[in-house]
């Protein structure tokens, strides 16, 4: 057993020492994560990777109860933390936008590769929603690719899969998402 799987497994108690452990252990993989994600954003983005990593830290490690099956279970609730987090700062700057007036953004009006990134990021998650719904397995390898930034082998890990299994589910996952974009584009 690897030190990190211990310290996760120490973590899921009451062990508050484990959970000082663990960040060290994990930073620097959550850091280059973050900074994979935040090279796609606009270059004016204030948000930097070592906020993004401290913010998704903050809502993971401060969710008490909190159990780790292990290495993938944690990366993958630390993509779905930086996805939250990217999600909540484009729907803030889209309501800013617009007045404070948050108006849900239509797919109509919008073709992925033209949108600015926050509404990239925005479009993107409503169709992951819908996607979760019908493929949970895909709305996971897109959150893990999209959101947390980690490669066809690193999902390969999580996913306890091989890499061609983790390769083939992220081009499926990515052929759905344009399906739907494409079913409800003009």
């Amino acid at each position: 057993m690897d030190a990190l799987t211990r310290i996760l497994q120490a973590a899921c108690g009451d062990d508050h020492f484990a959970s000082e452990e663990l960040l060290p252990l994990v930073y620097d993989e959550l850091r280059h994560l973050a900074a994979a994600r935040m090279a796609e954003e606009a270059p004016n983005q204030t948000l930097q990777p070592t906020a993004l990593v401290h913010e998704a830290w903050l809502r993971i490690a401060g969710e008490g109860g909190l159990k780790w099956n292990g290495r993938g279970h944690f990366f993958g609730a630390a993509a779905l933390a930086m996805r939250r987090i990217l999600v909540d700062r484009a729907r803030g700057k889209a309501s800013l936008k617009r007045g404070r007036n948050t108006e849900l953004l239509d797919i109509d009006d919008v073709i992925l590769m033209e949108a600015p990134p926050d509404e990239r990021v925005l479009l993107i998650d409503e169709m992951l929603q819908r996607l979760e719904v019908e493929d949970p397995v895909s709305a996971r390898v897109v959150t893990l690719k999209f959101f947390g930034g980690l490669t066809n082998k690193e999902i390969a890990e999580v996913q306890g899969v091989t890499e061609r299994t983790a390769e083939r589910r992220w081009a499926y996952a990515r052929a759905s998402l344009y399906e739907m974009i494409r079913e409800d584009a003009p």
